[in-house]
């Protein structure tokens, strides 16, 4: 999830919108720029336990002292929240999970070496508090508990209540990895977002990691993926694929209702059904007009599978252990520069969302799908900047991982 930052109350991000059409052309143009494809970025978030009782619920006042001067201000609202030591700045989610946000880089192997020196660090810190990190792509023990008080997570907690408990397990109890890639050339922007859509359904089901839930397995293979997809359809489900991704986007978002609304009393909660069109144009009336930081602010509150935002942020990946997190984003980065092969391959389980959650691989098309696409990437992996010592364990691992699965059918 991503936190708002400090910004001055008067620059031009906070020039009011009157008009729809202008709110549309703004996301349009600022969430998909265009360029020649060549940054990666990665977000890897974990669950955190008591390394001595894993399934002991966290304390945060334990977690802040861990974390100390690099700890967000939403847990510790006078921290100077210094970045780690390789530059990725550290966030925390509402359960405590922990965040790092790699800054992106032109090589996969330096992406590599940046995380790996900041997990490293990061994993110090914990334990020497008694914590470790994660596994799993969600919490294994633990029943959802929300330990970071910040307004914003009040007002979401209280707008997915009524939806059932699939919106607290997902802010409280969730880890996901997510892979940031240009947008790329204005002319591949549709091909790019389609192709990073289709690959979901078959890379969710190869890089499933979250199983168990309250110290059993429940029989879908990634719960992580199937709490979301159920937190709020509206903001969670996937997006619409056509040959105009930007005004397919914009239009999503300004019809989707908001989830808080910033205020300086401490209540973000926003009326129920009122969409950020709604709150443009008038039609709701919420004390002040909507502002481009609002609006880019409201764009954080959507978790498609794939959110544009400036680049494209694909979500759908659970979190994986240790350094297994290189194997998707390699394979990922590979077969995007192959489109239009992906989009062929691929089209046929598109839409098998909750398949790929509940079957994964046990799934003959998914399982079939998702071999040929990993041969197809595995052949690309020279494009990725990646060392041959590191190609070839990433293309290790995902033999390792087909062969399992071939081992269980």
């Amino acid at each position: 999830m991503t936190i708002l930052r400090d910004t001055p109350i008067d620059g031009p991000e906070f020039r009011p919108l009157r008009e729809r059409v202008e709110a549309e052309a703004y996301v349009a143009s600022v969430c998909f720029k265009h360029g020649p494809p060549r940054l990666t970025g990665v977000e890897l978030e974990w669950t955190v336990h008591y390394a001595d009782d894993p399934q002991r619920q966290l304390n945060a006042e334990v977690l802040r002292q861990a974390l100390g001067d690099h700890a967000p201000r939403t847990l510790r609202s006078d921290s100077p929240q210094i970045s780690l030591p390789g530059g990725s700045p550290l966030t925390a989610e509402p359960g405590g999970q922990v965040e790092i946000s790699a800054q992106p880089e032109d090589s996969l192997t330096t992406l590599y070496a940046t995380v790996t020196a900041d997990t490293g660090y990061l994993t110090g810190l914990l334990a020497a508090h008694g914590l470790v990190l994660g596994t799993s792509a969600i919490d294994p023990y633990r029943t959802p508990q929300r330990i970071l008080t910040v307004p914003r997570y009040a007002a979401m907690e209280k707008a997915f209540a009524p939806l059932g408990t699939d919106g607290i397990t997902m802010m409280c109890s969730t880890a996901g990895f997510q892979v940031c890639v240009d947008a790329g050339e204005r002319q591949d922007h549709a091909a790019r977002w389609t192709a990073a859509h289709v690959l979901g359904p078959p890379l969710s089901a190869l890089f499933a990691n979250s199983p168990q839930v309250l110290g059993r397995r429940t029989g879908w293979v990634s719960n992580r993926l199937r709490a979301v997809l159920g937190t709020d359809p509206v903001r969670t489900y996937p997006s619409d694929i056509n040959g105009d991704p930007a005004t397919n986007w914009a239009r999503r978002v300004l019809e989707t209702p908001l989830l808080c609304v910033r205020r300086d009393d401490g209540c973000w909660d926003a009326p129920p059904g009122v969409t950020f069109a709604d709150w443009v144009i008038g039609r709701a009336d919420l004390g002040r007009p909507a502002t481009i930081a609002d609006l880019e602010y409201h764009i954080s509150t959507l978790f498609p599978p794939v959110r544009a935002h400036g680049y494209l942020e694909i979500r759908y990946i659970d979190a994986q252990e240790g350094d297994r997190w290189l194997a998707p984003a390699a394979l990922l980065v590979a077969l995007l520069s192959k489109a239009n092969e992906v989009i062929d391959i691929c089209m046929p389980v598109a839409d098998r969302w909750l398949t790929a959650a509940r079957d994964g691989l046990r799934d003959p098309a998914l399982a079939r799908i998702a071999a040929r696409v990993a041969e197809l990437g595995i052949g690309e992996l020279g494009s990725t900047g990646l060392t041959p010592d590191l190609a070839q364990r990433v293309t290790s691992d995902i033999e390792r991982r087909l062969q399992d699965w071939r081992d269980e059918a």
